[in-house]
């Protein structure tokens, strides 16, 4: 058990807003900018790979960057951090607005990634440093709510400043938003551990922590049970259904409500007083996740419409209850010293393996469609949607959600044998306390 020493001035109330307008950018970045990829490519062009690069170029720089920002903060401290990446990130934003080729816009969204890493490692490190008991909870159920809301309205907003302004208005917009949380930086604390002398740079006794684990499998798990159908499920529904892009954003809301209301109530769940732990309620999600799995199932047999809002409202349940709890969890299972590497290793397996889940997932559909459909170009099309070819269509998606279920059922397995590890180690004497101090400016 570590103890940390805090030497504490009042925290503004206008900090976490600030926090958690950077967060809410985020997933904007991460599933809103797609839709802008129509307008990018009649203005700039329609290389493929390029045009997929506006999206990747950004996932995959912020996933890899959330271990280097982890390390780097724990050394020179979380603001600092931050403001690094709010400042790079307003700088990277404008170049994407300005930018005249294809080639520089990629460049500007890897650097858009890289900077928000910093944003995303080091604002649960600054929360878990800055806020005790009631305040921290609260903290961390805003910064799920946040990740939820950003997800699943991203797409929405995306669209709307498309149509409004352009898709460079896009980006001029998001680092107008961004540089208010610069304006109000002055209210958010300076948190920065002290480490002793003897400390490594990077602390891999994180990956044998099986507490520390069994909050990073959670959204490694919710990637293959919820973020895969929050991606694809609009292809299904198009191909299945034939709902045009207006009506996909109506049927959506029922996957995507649950994961902004989910977070608050997952917090006040297990801070009733009621015996809901932590785990109980990961089981709790991964239950609903098998559950809305499993009832997407019935888009094989044609069923109204109707119907499938139930499943659809399980998963969005399944993937918001936890959503509040899961940066708590990993920070509090280490000690205060590695915050930043703990909340880096959070966001890589969260964006990581979304991005490889949802590769794999694409390449699946894409090559059961092609065994059915002879001609390469109509098998794309198929595979993307293509209204009036559903019987092509429904048995990929069927393999594919019956893979998702074992993937889901796996992660279930791992996650009681990683409790019951730390049930046992729980029973066991533990180490002694020690103490680690921590400044808050």
């Amino acid at each position: 058990m570590t103890t940390t020493l805090l030497t504490r001035r009042r925290v503004s109330p206008v900090a976490l807003p600030t926090l958690l307008l950077g967060v809410f950018l985020v997933p904007i970045s991460i599933a809103g900018v797609a839709t802008a990829l129509p307008s990018i490519a009649r203005d700039l062009g329609s290389d493929p790979v390029q045009l997929q690069w506006v999206v990747n170029g950004f996932n995959a720089t912020f996933a890899v960057f959330t271990l280097v920002w982890g390390v780097i903060s724990d050394h020179v401290g979380y603001k600092i951090t931050w403001l690094i990446g709010v400042t790079g990130s307003i700088a990277a934003l404008l170049f994407c607005a300005v930018t005249p080729d294809l080639a520089l816009l990629d460049l500007g969204r890897i650097l858009a990634g890289l900077f928000a890493a910093a944003i995303g490692t080091s604002t649960p490190a600054i929360i878990s440093g800055a806020y005790e008991g009631v305040a921290r909870t609260r903290g961390f159920a805003l910064f799920g709510t946040a990740l939820g809301l950003g997800l699943a309205i991203g797409p929405s907003i995306s669209g709307g400043l498309t149509a409004a302004f352009g898709w460079r208005g896009v980006f001029v917009a998001f680092a107008v938003l961004i540089a208010v949380s610069l304006v109000l930086s002055g209210f958010v604390p300076a948190v920065r551990h002290e480490r002793d002398p003897g400390a490594k740079i990077i602390d891999f006794r994180l990956l044998r922590n099986p507490r520390f684990l069994s909050a990073v499998l959670m959204p490694v798990i919710q990637a293959f049970g919820y973020i895969t159908l929050l991606t694809y499920l609009p292809v299904a529904l198009s191909s299945v259904y034939g709902l045009t892009a207006g009506q996909l954003a109506l049927v959506m809301i029922g996957l995507t409500l649950g994961a902004l209301v989910g977070p608050v109530v997952g917090v006040r769940l297990v801070n009733s007083g009621r015996g809901i732990s932590v785990h109980a309620m990961f089981y709790t999600s991964i239950a609903l996740m098998l559950l809305g799995n499993a009832g997407m199932l019935l888009i094989a047999a044609a069923v109204p419409l109707w119907v499938l809002l139930i499943p659809m409202a399980l998963l969005g349940l399944s993937f918001g209850l936890p959503l509040g709890l899961i940066d708590g969890a990993a920070m509090a299972a280490v000690p205060p010293t590695s915050s930043g590497s703990a909340s880096g290793l959070v966001q890589f397996a969260r964006l990581g393996s979304e991005a490889i889940v949802i590769g794999f997932y694409a390449a699946i559909i894409s090559a059961l469609v092609a065994t059915r459909v002879a001609d390469p170009r109509l098998a794309q099309e198929v595979a993307s949607g293509l209204p009036g070819h559903a019987a092509d269509y429904i048995p990929a998606f069927v393999i594919g959600q019956i893979a998702i279920l074992v993937a889901v059922v796996l992660g279930l397995i791992a996650t009681i044998v990683l409790h019951r590890v730390v049930r046992r180690s729980e029973r066991r004497p533990g180490d002694a306390p020690r103490r680690v101090s921590a400044t808050l400016d």
